[in-house]
């Protein structure tokens, strides 16, 4: 269960640098900051958009508390029956970046909507890297 353990704890430690990027500087493009997106800049001239984008991404942060939290919860009492759920509960939620997000991000990309050129790439490996350890820790955790 230890492979788990760590998995989540370097998950919490990165999503935590995201939450305080979204929570405190939304302009950064560090930690996936939002500021990567054109379009974060050009809401600020329109106050009624650049008030729901504020909105979605402190409810983005908001959701990731959550998630967070769960896994912190996880990470003290959980044992070793629901660790190894844990791991598959996080590969496929993570996954679910390629459903949605990635498309989109891509095309962003592509058309020249986001700052630096090619983000989408080291984003995809980046989420497919956290996919890769959870899948790993849960498999090592279970044989």
């Amino acid at each position: 269960m230890i492979w788990i353990k760590i998995a989540i704890i370097i998950f919490v430690i990165l999503e935590t640098g995201n939450i305080m990027m979204m929570y405190f500087m939304p302009d950064s493009k560090l930690g996936n900051g939002i500021g990567i997106f054109k379009a974060w800049e050009k809401s600020k001239s329109d106050t009624e958009i650049h008030n729901l984008a504020k909105y979605l991404v402190n409810w983005v942060a908001g959701t990731k508390v959550i998630f967070i939290l769960l896994l912190i919860v996880f990470l003290i009492w959980g044992d070793e029956k629901t660790l190894p759920f844990v791991g598959v509960a996080m590969t496929f939620s993570i996954a679910t970046f390629f459903w949605r997000l990635f498309p989109i991000i891509r095309d962003m990309d592509q058309n020249g909507q986001i700052d630096p050129k090619g983000y989408s790439k080291t984003l995809r490996w980046m989420i497919l890297g956290m996919m890769i350890l959870f899948a790993g820790a849960t498999l090592l955790a279970i044989i």
